[in-house]
């Protein structure tokens, strides 16, 4: 018997015309973090969608506000599209945000898909996957040196001090976000673990063997690598009527990368006891930490999960015996 860290996801984007409160999302952290959650996660765009933009609340600025009113829950980001970033700039903010949230930051990163994105903030798409890289690079340097030399494409360092440095020594963690080959690869040597999105656990279990395999051949303990799991929720009266609920809000709400095996079939729905068995699917493939995304954000739903998945995943993390 194992257990399974449990975490939260917030509404920080919606889709239009709703816009995100911050003053809701700073009572749903308090209160997840009073429930006994172990972390909660915010999503990261700068810009999505045309006609109908999404509204989005700034990922890393929300975190910072939400360490205001929390103490003791990790705060991620799930994941944040490291190009975009200047990673000096994001070496200072990050820095800053770790010793504000007494060493509680998780950083999950991905190169980006939106190429829109890209072309607004003037960074070149198509070498986003060299500059996810580099960043990385600069950004570790940053977080762990005394006094970083050298350069990075422009960037030029003459014994460029930062501090204060992260509370998290030797810095905060790094999960990467991504599905195919190269990015597993990328995963399993560069980063503390894998974040991923909407997986089934046939899908996990096979990327998750990818990962560790990745670790054996670059002469990496694999079981020094960690992974969040990121799946919709829903509990209701019966399997049907969730399933029906969960499926219109990822419509809403989420798109599926169509070079990744994420889907719809991923959510976890049904009675909490169908929930239940389904999670532990998840657990037996490997996820060690599961960050749901409640339908509709509803405070019922996060209800359902503390009253009923909670207990579970702090004790035994095995099925209830339900049927299905």
């Amino acid at each position: 018997m194992s257990q399974v860290k449990l975490g939260l996801a917030l509404e920080n984007f919606a889709p239009h015309p709703t816009v995100p409160q911050i003053g809701d999302l700073l009572s749903y952290s308090k209160d997840a973090e009073d429930l006994g959650f172990d972390s909660l996660w915010v999503w990261d765009h700068i810009l999505l969608g045309t006609r109908r933009p999404f509204a989005f609340l700034e990922s890393l600025s929300t975190l910072a506000a939400i360490s205001v009113v929390t103490g003791r829950v990790s705060l991620g980001t799930g994941v944040l599209v490291l190009p975009l970033r200047n990673p000096v700039v994001l070496a200072k903010v990050t820095s800053t945000l770790d010793q504000m949230t007494a060493g509680r930051l998780v950083l999950g990163l991905a190169a980006g898909w939106y190429e829109r994105e890209f072309e607004a903030v003037g960074v070149p798409f198509r070498e986003r996957r060299a500059l996810f890289e580099r960043n990385v690079d600069v950004l570790k340097r940053f977080w762990t040196q005394e006094a970083v030399e050298g350069s990075a494409g422009d960037m030029v360092f003459r014994r460029a001090v930062m501090t204060p440095r992260p509370i998290q020594l030797p810095r905060p963690p790094l999960l990467f976000g991504g599905y195919v080959d190269r990015v597993l690869q990328r995963v399993a040597v560069h980063s503390d673990g894998w974040l991923t999105y909407f997986y089934t656990p046939e899908s996990f279990g096979r990327a998750w063997a990818k990962v560790r395999s990745f670790a054996e051949e670059a002469g990496r303990d694999p079981d020094s690598l960690t992974n969040v799991a990121q799946l919709p929720f829903c509990a209701d009266s019966s399997f049907e009527a969730a399933d029906q609920r969960v499926r219109g809000f990822i419509e809403r709400y989420f798109d599926m990368a169509p070079w990744s095996e994420s889907s719809a079939d991923s959510a976890i729905r049904g009675t909490p006891e169908q929930c239940i068995e389904q999670l532990a699917e998840q657990v037996k493939v490997g996820v060690q930490h599961v960050v749901l995304v409640p339908c509709d954000y509803e405070s019922e739903q996060v209800a359902a999960i503390a009253e009923h998945v909670l207990p579970w995943a702090h004790t035994s993390a095995e099925p209830t015996g339900s049927e299905r």
